[in-house]
């Protein structure tokens, strides 16, 4: 039997992407994207959304609008941190073949990111591992930073596989070879231009574009021998772009290497190849929006940049429809669509891609679009499913519809963009006919709500409207502080309860922005955010599990100075805010940190060069009173702890605790301190007395030598402390006993105790983070804590910011979880095991499942072996109900009914068709019984797929098969299967009309020399194929996979007129050679349609 998979391809995930170093795994929530990224963003053929944030590539499921992974960029040293992403692009889909023929190692969901120090790391996401990391300062011999940062990236066909071309600094183009051997295979210096864009051609897997920010156009295909055909051309871009570049290029100050992003970061030039037209392409500059015909070399049409609106920032084609989605500087996204017989379009619609509501102002800058390519496959399978249930033999698979009022009825769009807050944005275009549009004024701005604008028409036949589907909230900001719960057994459930409060799996981020994130670390995602201050959040902690209290300040400008404390408090409940401890006049000093006890009945409020108050967080906050001492640092004493007790002398110790703790009242809290001149002391607070705790003091020799506390941690009976040399010290408050050591590092900024639970061998290990940023872990408990540490564990290149353990650790076999907030904005759990008896196996075993709120239904992500299942099933065809979820509610079709419970053989799933059986028919239950795991927690496919699936499973082996090609994102497979029916059906069509075409092509022939014939017959073939152009239009890329006659004179008549206007001679060969090669036609068309060529081609000539 096989082996049962892995709960979720998270958790495969997961699994694979565990480090050394006592590490098991480690999970990141990223941080916002930034113009620094450049915009850089990818969907891919599977579903997978890509964009860089930071140094990191964030990888989403824009359905399902969930986390799917992070993938930090590697640091070019371990001291060093990693540079920012500038552009990610993913590979094309492996086919079928490939993946019947490859282990799964060798199977990787392959992802290039370049970053802004010129390096380009191949990942393969799946494994969340560099497969490869190519550096072009590395193979040219040079300096580091020679070559300049990563422009943007591009995949091309080769014969031996696929190539990765790539744009370094301001105008060099490489093309790279990313297998075993990899290395660079070409470079062009296109100097003194400033390539800003790289784009493949979809009609041409070989081909790729460059565009220049000065209106060059570089086109290459690489050739067999290693060599690069390449071609140029020019696009002459307007007066105001060419003047604002030249004053641009006076203004630089960015260093000479750097590339067009970093140097022009508000010049934005781009290009998409056509879908529908081949050699078109359109390219857009600040002012301008381009049309450039390839094959002649030639601009087709110029649209300026309507007044009113941002400047242009991106163009997307639309891959069914003959649409263009432009986004703007400030947000808007303006839709034009394309004058029928020419190249020229027109403005249709503007939408905001920011709602006015619930934003802040001024609104979050769109930083990224794009278009979702993957939907159009699935589109299509559907329409020609329900035509292939029609289709008569006669008939062409395209219906003819009675005008073109219904070409975009009931078409979707979907796009997905990317804010500066942190958000990823999932829109819903949809496409109506509208008897009643009228032209309405495009200057205008008409929304009704956030979510759904009104629709504006430019007198055209549809009207289009967005809607907001989803969004996902990461880090909305640079994370500047963190705060984890640790409630002790005095902080109750709810304000005046009875119940001790546990520790909830949340973790609190203050921002630079003054939000409030409130992490849920189960689900790596943001739980809730609060807008609680108006500047940077200085400090936060919790009080209790419930509430939180946070500060901020800002310096008066005036003539008096002082500062303006904020002080709040946010409960997550009920989701209000309340300042407290609010006065009138700026204070002298600014707050320098807050420390809540951990019942969170108390709070410490520290002063720059005041005295410290005492507060009482009741209901209403009362100030108990102020401490006039010089203190450095103030702990609260930890939650106890249980001491391990395996020999007598430990025994005796916790009974002396124990009588220690007797003899205080429960409902009391301490905390320890540090003055400025070394001295250490223990305080405690009952009610509203603070007195001494009159602990055992260690010997004199304890002093630091620096007499500067730096850092501290306390539980009882340790406290621990760091100084600004480095060293560590520890004093047991019952005993008196104390030791040190130094960790020969810079000095200490925090000092952390690990959380404790029964059965655990040390309670004294702890984690230090140093003023360098960096962070180590130590066991105090070890004979030798320095030899013994674990240095900087699983973040490489990562500065650290702020560090605290996480406190849900119930048991101890269960990793210990470290929570950081990095310099690169990012928030990261570290899973650290410092038990070198327990192996990594051991280690995964119990690694808690990620919670998700719903599946991740993305096949993708599943092992080799088990993706070729479900394919294989897929083909096969399997019974919808098969899809249903015994813990889920039905998917909310009519044709998803409750099967009847099968038990033992899952045959019965597979659909019954008239032809015959393919192989044992056990193979079919061994492949159900693969998937039964992903089945039964519903990561095989989503609502909608799976409710597409039961409506075309039925409907031939082409369809299903196409299905299946397209889940996988196998689009050229999926193409090939839909258009399968229509070739085979024009090939009977062919044979059996053979003698009729004889007839009437000598018929037609007799007559060729009557004009007024030649033009009758010419007017009907135009007018078949302006009847044709709305069925070819509404199947997108399928109507360049032409067969019948008139599909192939409207794609050859559509685009006569385009060139009429071009009178040079060049121009006047290529129309020749152009209608030339449309005789390769002759055999399928009739007789008049030939003479239609020859008379076009004469009429040139002369």
């Amino acid at each position: 039997m096989m082996a049962a998979p892995a709960a979720s391809p998270a958790a495969r995930s997961r699994g694979n992407a565990a480090g050394g170093g006592g590490c098991a795994t480690s999970t990141m929530l990223p941080g916002p994207a930034s113009r620094g990224n450049g915009g850089c963003i990818d969907l891919s053929t599977s579903g997978l959304l890509a964009h860089g944030a930071g140094s990191s590539v964030v990888v989403s499921d824009p359905r399902s609008m969930q986390l799917v992974c992070v993938l930090p960029m590697p640091s070019s040293s371990a001291t060093s941190p990693a540079s920012f992403v500038t552009a990610v692009r993913w590979a094309p889909a492996a086919s079928a073949s490939s993946l019947a023929a490859a282990e799964d190692d060798h199977r990787p969901l392959r992802l290039a990111a370049g970053d802004r120090h010129g390096r380009v790391a191949v990942w393969d996401a799946r494994a969340r591992a560099v497969l490869r990391l190519l550096s072009l300062d590395e193979s040219r011999s040079v300096a580091p930073g020679t070559s300049g940062g990563v422009q943007d990236l591009c995949w091309i066909h080769h014969a031996s596989g696929w190539l990765l071309a790539s744009i370094h600094g301001p105008s060099l183009l490489c093309i790279w070879e990313t297998s075993n051997n990899p290395r660079v295979l070409w470079m062009f210096d296109a100097s003194p231009e400033y390539l800003s864009c790289l784009r493949r051609d979809p009609f041409d897997d070989r081909h790729l574009c460059a565009l220049g920010l000065k209106g060059f156009l570089l086109s290459a295909v690489p050739r067999h021998d290693s060599d690069i055909s390449l071609k140029e051309h020019r696009i002459v871009c307007g007066a105001g772009d060419v003047a604002e570049l030249q004053r641009l290029e006076k203004d630089i100050s960015a260093p000479a290497p750097a590339p067009a992003l970093a140097a022009f970061p508000l010049f934005a030039a781009r290009l998409c190849f056509s879908p529908l037209w081949r050699h078109i392409l359109y390219a857009v500059y600040p002012r301008e929006l381009v049309v450039f015909e390839l094959n002649y070399s030639t601009v087709l049409s110029v649209a300026t940049l309507p007044r009113g609106f941002g400047k242009f920032t991106d163009v997307m084609a639309d891959t069914d429809l003959d649409l263009l989605y432009c986004t703007h500087a400030d947000g808007k996204l303006s839709i034009w669509k394309r004058k029928e017989g020419e190249q020229v379009h027109l403005l249709h619609a503007v939408e905001e891609l920011m709602p006015s509501i619930g934003t802040v102002v001024p609104p979050p800058a769109v930083l990224a679009t794009t278009i979702w390519q993957s939907e159009s496959i699935f589109r299509n399978i559907d329409k020609q499913s329900q035509d292939l249930a029609h289709m008569q033999s006669s008939q062409s698979m395209i219906f003819d519809t009675k005008s073109n009022q219904n070409m975009y009825q009931g078409t979707m769009t979907y796009l997905t963009s990317i804010s500066e807050d942190g958000k990823i944005w999932s829109w819903h275009l949809t496409f109506d006919k509208s008897v009643s549009s009228k032209k309405i004024n495009l200057g205008t701005s008409n929304h009704s709500d956030a979510g759904t604008s009104n629709p504006r028409s430019n007198g055209l036949d549809f009207t289009i409207k967005i809607n907001l589907m989803g969004q996902l909230h990461l880090l909305s900001s640079t994370v500047t502080t963190l705060a984890v719960p640790s409630p002790s057994l005095l902080a109750t459930v709810a304000r005046g309860g009875n119940n001790p409060a546990p520790a909830v799996p949340l973790v609190a981020l203050g921002t630079q922005n003054g939000t409030i994130e409130v992490v849920d670390v189960l689900a790596n995602a943001v739980s809730v955010s609060f807008a609680v201050h108006s500047s940077t959040v200085r400090g936060l902690r919790w009080l209790g599990n419930s509430r939180l209290v946070s500060f901020s300040y800002n310096q008066v400008s005036d003539k008096s100075g002082g500062y303006n404390n904020k002080l709040v408090i946010t409960c997550l409940r009920s989701g209000l805010n309340r300042p407290f401890r609010v006065l009138q006049k700026p204070e002298r000093a600014a707050i320098r940190a807050l420390r809540a006890s951990s019942s969170g009945r108390y709070l410490l409020i520290m002063f720059r060069d005041a005295p410290v108050e005492v507060w009482a967080m009741t209901k209403n906050p009362i100030m108990l009173r102020s401490l006039a001492l010089p203190f450095t640092v103030l702990e609260w004493t930890l939650p106890a702890a249980p001491r391990p007790s395996q020999n007598a002398s430990k025994q005796s110790s916790t009974s002396k605790e124990g009588t220690a703790a007797e003899s205080s009242d429960e409902s009391s809290e301490s905390f320890a301190f540090a003055l400025v001149n070394g001295a250490l002391g223990v305080f405690e607070v009952h009610g509203r007395r603070i007195r001494d705790f009159r602990p055992k003091w260690p010997s004199s020799s304890f002093a630091s030598s620096d007499g500067l506390v730096t850092a501290m941690a306390y539980r009882l009976p340790h406290v621990v402390m760091g100084d600004r040399s480095g060293n560590i010290r520890w004093w047991d408050v019952i005993t008196g006993l104390s030791s040190s050591f130094s960790t020969h590092r810079e000095g200490i900024r925090r000092i952390k105790f690990s959380p404790v639970v029964h059965g655990d061998r040390s309670r004294g290990r702890i984690a230090v983070l140093f003023y360098d940023n960096t962070f180590s872990i130590f066991d105090l408990d070890s004979a030798d804590p320095l030899a013994n540490a674990l240095l900087h564990p699983q973040s490489p290149g990562t500065l650290v910011l702020e560090l605290d353990w996480l406190s849900t650790r119930t048991r101890k076999d269960e990793p210990l979880v470290l929570c950081i907030a990095g310099a690169d904005s990012s928030f990261r759990l570290v899973e650290v095991n410092t038990d070198t008896k327990i192996n990594s196996a051991s280690r995964l075993l119990t690694t808690k499942e990620r919670f998700r709120p719903m599946p991740l239904c993305l096949p993708i992500l599943f092992p080799t072996a088990h993706a070729l299942a479900l394919r294989m099933i897929l083909q096969l065809g399997v019974k919808p109900s098969w899809f249903e979820c015994n813990n889920s509610d039905t998917l909310g079709s009519n044709s998803f009914k409750e099967g009847p419970a099968t038990f033992g053989d899952l045959r019965s799933y597979m659909i019954e068709t008239t032809l015959p059986p393919i192989g044992d028919s056990v193979v079919a239950e061994l492949l159900l019984k693969v998937l039964e795991p992903y089945r039964k927690d519903g990561c095989i496919l989503d609502d909608g797929r799976a409710t597409l699936y039961s409506a075309i499973v039925n409907k031939g082996t082409c369809a299903r098969f196409a299905f299946a090609a397209a889940i996988f994102g196998d689009f050229q497979e999926a193409l090939f299967w839909l258009q399968l029916p229509q070739a085979l059906q024009h090939s009977l069509d062919k044979s059996t009309s053979r003698s009729s075409e004889k007839g009437f092509e000598s018929s037609v022939r007799a007559d060729s020399e009557q004009t007024s014939t030649l033009n009758r017959i010419a007017s009907s073939e135009r007018s078949a194929a302006r009847n044709v152009a709305n069925n070819t239009a509404s199947c997108g890329q399928l109507s360049t996979m032409a067969f019948k006659q008139e599909q192939l004179w409207f794609n050859a008549n559509e685009r006569i007129p385009w060139h009429d206007k071009l009178d040079s001679e060049d121009a006047l060969q290529k129309r020749i050679h152009d209608l030339s090669l449309l005789e390769i036609w002759k055999l399928r068309c009739p007789c008049y349609f030939q003479l239609l060529l020859k008379e076009q081609i004469f009429t040139l000539m002369h």
